[in-house]
């Protein structure tokens, strides 16, 4: 049944996406054909419902366990993505439509002028033009230059009344790989000497090795294991491990690369005469109860650090009493844009924890951008990272 559930889930993200794509793609036809009336309009809301409906079932189609088994391939990846891509930029289109849409009948008959006045005409062709050219646009320099751009995020922790022997202690993140036809090894084999770079105490992963049950997992563990730290490596398993059912093989694999996954254990560590606490767990499915008896497993006197993949957990793990929660799963945001001080993002639908340093009392959390994509491969307003956390002491 739980194999079930997680297949479904995969496709929950397909179905919705497209469905949407519909939804914009009538909303932008209408929104844009505004002055139009009669056959015009029907013919192109006719096509568009078309054009939506066909690239839904392609979708599915590619989506199905059973044809990619045949047709497997990158040009399979690119093509989901583009589909992908092709409802974003729906909804962007709609959207700005309708707002274009909105103006010209707030401007029609005022002070601007009668309602077929040149100028005012000129100017909303003008600005569908660039509300249609300007995403894609920015679409293709985050798919081919900013999802490219890997770079090493040095972040402070300030923690209050930290062990003397931990002030200082530097921890590097490595997360949301999701190898796949858009991330290669050799991208990996960049993140991991970059992350060597940083000549951490502790490396960890956390989670989203791939994307999906077809992607390298082998070859993106044989990558890892170039991975190095004074007190070894750690990691946490996240949701596409889930659902490509490969924590057990990950699990076991990485151990023989020298990557340990703690799934509902810790590791102690001794530095000094100070004690570093790691507990890391599974992904935890969205709105169920998170860290469940993961309070049993914090040592009194030594600083608690929780490995979780989603950082939704947060408020749990600070109730709890970990001092340092550190995750990944949202990548930043991926596409994200700030439009008059609001911050938007995917991210931001399901958790507030989204991107970098968050904190609620005497507790932290530190949520890194990660290296790959997921549905479109681009990157807007985040991009990819190795993360080196540095404790400090206050």
């Amino acid at each position: 049944m739980e194999v079930v559930v997680d297949r479904l889930l995969t496709w929950i993200p397909d179905v919705s996406v497209l469905l949407l794509a519909c939804l914009a793609q009538t909303l932008a036809v209408w929104s844009a054909g505004w002055d139009q009336r009669g056959p015009a309009r029907r013919r192109a809301l006719v096509v568009s419902l078309g054009v939506s409906a066909a690239a839904m079932a392609l979708g599915l189609l590619l989506r199905a366990d059973f044809l990619l088994g045949t047709i497997r391939g990158s040009w399979v990846a690119w093509l989901r993505s583009l589909l992908f891509a092709w409802t974003l930029l729906s909804l962007v289109w709609a959207a700005g439509f309708l707002l274009i849409r909105a103006i010209g009948h707030l401007t029609r008959g005022s002070r601007f002028g009668p309602r077929f006045n040149a100028a005012r005409r000129g100017f909303l062709g003008t600005a569908y033009t660039v509300l249609f050219a300007a995403p894609a646009a920015t679409l293709a320099y985050g798919t081919f230059i900013e999802r490219r751009n890997i770079s090493l995020r040095q972040h402070d922790i300030p923690v209050p009344g930290l062990a003397a022997d931990l002030n200082g202690l530097r921890l590097v993140q490595v997360t949301d790989i999701h190898m796949s036809p858009f991330f290669s090894r050799r991208d990996l084999d960049y993140s991991v000497a970059l992350a060597n770079e940083a000549q951490a105490h502790i490396a960890l992963v956390t989670g989203d090795l791939i994307t999906t049950a077809h992607d390298p997992l082998d070859s993106c563990l044989d990558g890892l294991k170039a991975l190095r730290a004074d007190a070894g490596v750690f990691g946490c398993m996240g949701n596409h491990e889930k659902y490509a059912h490969a924590e057990a093989y990950a699990e076991k694999a990485g151990a023989r690369q020298g990557l340990r996954f703690l799934r509902r254990s810790t590791q102690l560590l001794a530095f000094g005469d100070a004690r570093l606490n790691l507990a890391g767990v599974d992904y935890q499915r969205l709105h169920t109860p998170y860290l469940r008896g993961a309070d049993q497993w914090i040592v009194p006197g030594a600083f608690n650090v929780m490995l979780s993949h989603n950082p939704d957990v947060f408020d749990v793990a600070a109730r709890q009493g970990y001092d340092l929660t550190i995750s990944g799963h949202t990548h930043g945001g991926q596409v994200r844009v700030e439009i008059l001080g609001a911050d938007l993002n995917v991210g931001r639908f399901y958790t507030p924890y989204v991107d970098g340093l968050y904190t609620k009392e005497a507790a932290s959390i530190f949520v890194s951008r990660g290296l790959g994509t997921i549905g479109i491969p681009t990157r807007v307003g985040a991009p990819p990272e190795v993360t080196l956390l540095r404790l400090c002491r206050t």
